[in-house]
Order: structure tokens, then sequence, then C-alpha cells
């Protein structure tokens, strides 16, 4: 389900600005860049919502998964347009062990927001841990194609290229 409205959070033109400033940015102003780019996407256009995104990510951060899974689904239940609701709910199922429904849920939030390199590492960790390491060698690229500098994106690349997987002939 794609948005054409400003509620998908990948509408505002200033988003594209903030994606083009993280691309050129120098090491030293990428976290700023992407603090910005972070923050445009967690706003739902609702101070509910917001909330609701606050919760389950405080419910995350002390290890209370089964509370964040509740959280984000009225999140994306009340609001299935808004892309980070996905993205932070696909987190949640992923720390509790419960890929299937990550998977699900990076691929809705990546429909409605291909850009969010975040959810594109996340989908990246997934196959490799489903064993995919071709197809996350390709994802973990496509991050550092929007953010290049994701560390994490960069570590991973890194560590499958010492097995082979991800070189360039």
């Amino acid at each position: 389900m794609l948005l054409s409205g400003p509620a998908s959070g990948q509408q505002a033109p200033q988003i594209s600005e903030l994606l083009e400033a993280l691309r050129t940015a120098p090491p030293e102003q990428s976290a700023a860049a992407v603090r910005n780019v972070e923050r445009e996407w967690s706003r739902s256009g609702s101070a509910a919502m917001d909330l609701l995104l606050k919760r389950g990510r405080d419910a995350m951060a002390v290890g209370n998964f089964d509370v964040a899974i509740g959280h984000l689904t009225a999140l994306t239940d009340h609001a299935p347009d808004f892309p980070e609701g996905y993205h932070a709910r696909a987190t949640a199922f992923y720390r509790a062990g419960l890929y299937g429904p990550a998977l699900d849920d990076l691929e809705t939030a990546l429909a409605l927001n291909p850009d969010n390199f975040n959810a594109i590492f996340g989908l990246g960790v997934l196959f490799e841990e489903l064993g995919n390491e071709r197809r996350a060698a390709e994802l973990y690229r496509r991050v550092l194609a929007l953010n290049p500098h994701h560390e994490n994106a960069e570590k991973a690349l890194e560590q499958l290229k010492t097995i082979g997987i991800g070189r360039t002939l």
C-alpha cells in the first residue's frame, strides 16, 4: 500500500533534501544528518501516534518486547500508512525472536518508505541470519548508497567479504 500523501513520511519535500545532505555529508557531520532524517521519519503527524511510537521504543530499550509489540501494533492499527511504525515493530519482533513477523513488517515499512536505510539494514541482517548472505550483501550495499556512513552496514559487508560474499570482480 503506497501512499501519495504526506502521511507516508516519504513525500515531504524536506526528506529528499535531508537524504541528499546525508549522502554528501563529511564523516564528522554524518551523525547529525542521520538524526535529521530519522527525526523526520519518526513524525507521524499525530501526537497520539508519536506517543505510541515513543512508548514502543522505550519498552524495547528495557527489553520488554511484548509490551513494545503491543504499543507498536496499536500504532500500525491506527496509522497503517506510517512506515516507521512497521519498522519499529519489526525491530521488536526481531529482538523477540519472531523473524517471520519481523520480515513482514520490514517489507511493509519499505513499501511505504523505500529509502529507510535502517529498515533495509534490518532486512539484510535477517537475510544473513537465514543463510542468504548474497542477498544480505546486496542490501548492505543499498544501505551504504543511501547512508555512506552506516557503520553497521560497512562492518557487516566487510565480514561477508571475508567469506567471499559481496566482493566485486
